[in-house]
């Protein structure tokens, strides 16, 4: 097994597409960020996955869903801003536009689109410009927030919604192996150049892109035993290493038997110990300047 922070499992692996020998940065953070399943996607609601958005919106408003998956949160928008609204979601995933233009085929005002979110297609064209949890997984986030920006209407609202993975806590403690795995899980991530810390980044960003009443909103994500959806969100770190963790495996980053090893303890741990936990999360919102 390689090991973790060697050159053949940064940026010189051999993922992606090569040039000279070397890899692009952004086709490996492209392959490490691809969603294979979309259960959690797809339980996501509005009102509790994108609860500021879900404060801000009103009736008759254009909206851009960066990275809107399946369209659950998307949806949801259209249903806020009504028949007079307009609501895009763009994603660069075909199987899951494919899939939100099935479900949501009958609702007017929606669109589902196949679009880069470092060269959309839009010029000051909605009210509201919002991802949620997309930038977390690119290498390259200023970018895409400029093109954001871009695509929003001169005094329209950008509404990114980001975690900062290094804080994640739990009650009590996860077992040493499945902190090992979530360890090496996020330097994985940082190799293919994803911040991790993003959530706490972004109102520097905002300003950097002159965006003004710049506005933090904590909508961090706790979960307890006593909760109804807690077997959902409590086993979500499961799920990386089921999924995230196969694809580690296949880049030389850890070994089957350390995956397997860790999720398993983590989901006795689920079983017999855990309380709760909560997974920091922040709204930012910003107003892009009139000329």
């Amino acid at each position: 097994m390689r090991k973790f922070g060697d050159k053949s499992t940064c940026i010189f692996h051999d993922l992606g597409k090569s040039i000279g020998g070397f890899v692009m940065l952004n086709e490996v953070a492209k392959e490490r960020a691809t969603l294979k399943e979309s259960d959690i996607v797809d339980a996501r609601t509005l009102k509790t996955s994108h609860k500021r958005l879900a404060e801000i919106l009103q009736p008759g408003m254009t909206v851009l869903d960066v990275g809107c998956g399946t369209g659950a949160i998307t949806s949801g928008i259209t249903e806020m801003v009504g028949p007079n609204g307009r609501v895009i979601g763009i994603d660069n995933n075909l199987e899951l536009i494919e899939k939100a233009r099935q479900k949501y085929k009958n609702i007017p005002g929606l669109t589902f689109e196949i679009a880069d979110v470092y060269n959309l297609p839009y010029h000051s064209e909605f009210d509201i410009v919002t991802s949620a949890r997309v930038l977390q997984w690119l290498e390259n986030p200023q970018t895409a927030l400029h093109q954001m920006v871009k695509s929003t209407k001169h005094n329209g609202q950008v509404l990114v919604l980001d975690y900062n993975h290094t804080k994640i806590s739990w009650e009590p403690e996860i077992p040493v192996t499945m902190q090992s795995f979530y360890d090496t899980f996020l330097q994985w991530r940082s190799s293919a150049g994803m911040d991790n810390e993003i959530a706490d980044h972004l109102s520097k960003m905002f300003k950097e892109f002159e965006l003004t009443n710049i506005k933090v909103t904590d909508q961090s994500e706790m979960t307890k035993r006593s909760d109804n959806d807690f077997q959902t969100y409590i086993t979500i770190l499961a799920g990386v290493a089921s999924s995230k963790g196969k694809q580690m495996v296949n880049d030389g980053t850890i070994t089957e038997s350390q995956r397997v090893r860790a999720e398993g303890d983590f989901r006795k741990w689920i079983k017999e110990c855990a309380k709760s936990q909560t997974m920091y999360l922040l709204a930012v919102e910003g107003t892009k300047k009139s000329d």
